[in-house]
Parts: C-alpha cells; structure tokens; sequence
C-alpha cells in the first residue's frame, strides 16, 4: 500500500469513527499532516499539524517538559509520548501521531544513528503507544517516507485496536 493509500484509509477509519486527527512532527517536518491533506476532503478529519522542529517548539507548543529533553533528549521514547500528549490535549483531535528522529544524513551518534525514529500514539481515553525504528541510512528522503508510512500504519493500528477492544463503532 503506498502513503497515499494509507493516509486515504486512515481518514477514512476516522470519518467512521467521527474523531478528528492531528500530528505533531519533527523530523519529518510536516509531511505527515501534507500526506493527509493532499487527500481531498480531508478536512472533515484533520484538525491540525504541530511541526515542533526545534526542542523550544516542542516545549512551547506541545508542552514536552525541557527536564524530559534535558534528560532524555528530543529523540527519545519520552519525548515522543510527550509530543503524543501534548497533541491530544492542545488540539481538538482524538487521535494524533507523533515522530521525533533523525533523519541524517548528519546528526546521528552510536546511541542515535541516522534512521532511529520514536513515534508516539495518543488515542483519547487510551494511554499513549510508543514505538521506536530503525530506518536503513539509505539517504534523509528514504528515512522521512518511511516515518510518514509508519506514523500512517500505527494510526490505522491503534483505530483497530481500540474498535477490537469494544471502544465504538
């Protein structure tokens, strides 16, 4: 299925929930939001992307607190459910997915290569899912479109699993 296919069912898993979405990136810069976007109609669903680059960004428009990126860092499983969090809570969304990683090809370190992403799923009245991935450094374009795709099936994971677990139509 390619991005557009999963950005179009994944609208569509939320249109049949009646819940809106949101996104809060970071390494991929907004491509998220622009995958679901492109997609007409698309507005019945989306209710805004937070593209919260820069650590400060986070802090001030997700609420991720500076102690969890002083100590953890912005590419860390903290951060990516505080940028989950904090989509759900300043947004009217009841599904948001969060990215946070490197996408090269420079910033990487033996502890965080290149291609390492946290994602974060905040679904209300669920607590948030985090996931992390290792990517293959096969240049920052590859690493992004594999985060949006991701991002786009752990969204469609965590409809299914909360329909599964009786939570609504």
């Amino acid at each position: 299925m390619s991005n557009n296919d999963l950005a179009d069912a994944l609208l569509q898993a939320c249109q049949q929930r009646d819940i809106m979405l949101a996104t809060a990136e970071s390494c991929t810069g907004g491509m998220i939001i622009a995958a679901l976007t492109d997609i007409a109609g698309s507005s019945t669903v989306v209710d805004r992307g937070f593209i919260t680059y820069s650590n400060e960004a986070k802090t001030e428009m997700l609420g991720v607190s500076a102690a969890t990126l002083e100590a953890h860092g912005a590419v860390s499983r903290e951060t990516a459910i505080e940028m989950a969090q904090g989509a759900l809570t300043r947004s009217r969304a009841g599904l948001t997915l969060a990215v946070t990683g490197i996408a090269g090809p420079g910033g990487g370190s033996t502890e965080r290569p290149v291609g390492l992403v946290w994602f974060g799923v905040a679904l209300t009245g669920r607590p948030v899912v985090s996931e992390c991935q290792l990517f293959a450094d096969k240049g920052r374009n590859f690493i992004r479109q594999q985060t949006v795709r991701h991002a786009l099936e752990l969204g469609l994971r965590a409809l299914a699993a909360d329909q599964a677990a009786g939570a609504g139509p």
